[in-house]
Formats: C-alpha cells, structure tokens, sequence
C-alpha cells in the first residue's frame, strides 16, 4: 500500500512553483483540459460564452476553422455565430470549450496571471480522482522540466 502525505491539490501547487516557465504553460494548459472535464454537461454552454468573450479576432478566427473541420456549417468568426452553433457539436462541445478556455488562459499567461489564478480557481472544483491523475501528469511535466526541457 502506497503512503501519500500531501494531497493531489497541494501536490499540484508544489509543482507548479517548481518548475520553468514552459513546464508551467503546460500544466496551466492540463489544468484548464482537467477543469472542463469536469464541468456538468448543462454548465457548458455558460462556460463556453464566458471562454469566447474575452477572445480577440485571431482567436475567434482558429475556432471558427476548428468549427470549420466538424463542418457544422460555414462557420463565421464571430461571438454570436460561435455561442449559438455550440449545441450543435454534439460530442465535441467538451472539446470547443477547450480550445476556447485554452486561448484564454495562454493569453492570460503571457499577461502573468494565469497561473495563480488557475489554480485558485480550477483546483478547488476537480474531484480527488481527477486530481490525483492531473498530480500524476504534473509530475510527469516535472520530471521533463528537469531533464532538460529548453525553458
């Protein structure tokens, strides 16, 4: 039996303060792929506004040609086209919401606030299973950070 004294959350914390910048994009990016699973299905199309109003043209465009590639219709880089073709994606919504929440959250990054606020945020609503696994990919993002990782 495997002895565990820190939890997955407090774990993910560690982690993220201890490795390079690169390390940490990608845990913010795990972080944000690790939250949308969890979000029940009738939250998602709230979740998803929320993801693409902050969202700048460039953004808008690459979703709209994901959009494009599920061939939902011709899709329009726009706010309004993007919120109203969501429940049209079937199995793919969990999907959008990821790309979406992910452009925000690297524009965050870049703006430096991400991080911390990520994990304030997304942390504290994962379950203890889905934590303990986003804790093992941290650990993997650790060990590749240390190996020699171009940071």
């Amino acid at each position: 039996m495997p002895l565990c004294f820190i939890e997955p959350q407090d774990a993910i914390r560690v982690i993220a303060e201890s490795v390079g910048r690169e390390a940490r994009r990608q845990l913010v990016g795990e972080l944000v792929r690790a939250w949308v699973d969890e979000i029940p299905e009738h939250e998602l199309p709230t979740h998803y506004a929320k993801a693409i109003a902050d969202l700048d043209e460039h953004d808008l465009s690459m979703l709209a040609a994901w959009h494009a590639s599920l061939e939902v219709g011709q899709p329009i880089a726009n706010r309004d086209f993007l919120v109203n073709v969501f429940a049209t994606l079937g199995e793919n919504k969990r999907e959008a919401l990821k790309i979406a929440a992910g452009f925000r959250g690297e524009e965050a990054f870049d703006a430096g606030v991400a991080e911390e606020q990520a994990l304030e945020t997304v942390l504290p609503r994962l379950s203890r299973e889905r934590s303990r696994e986003l804790a093992q990919e941290c650990l993997e993002l650790y060990l590749w950070d240390r190996l020699g990782c171009d940071n």
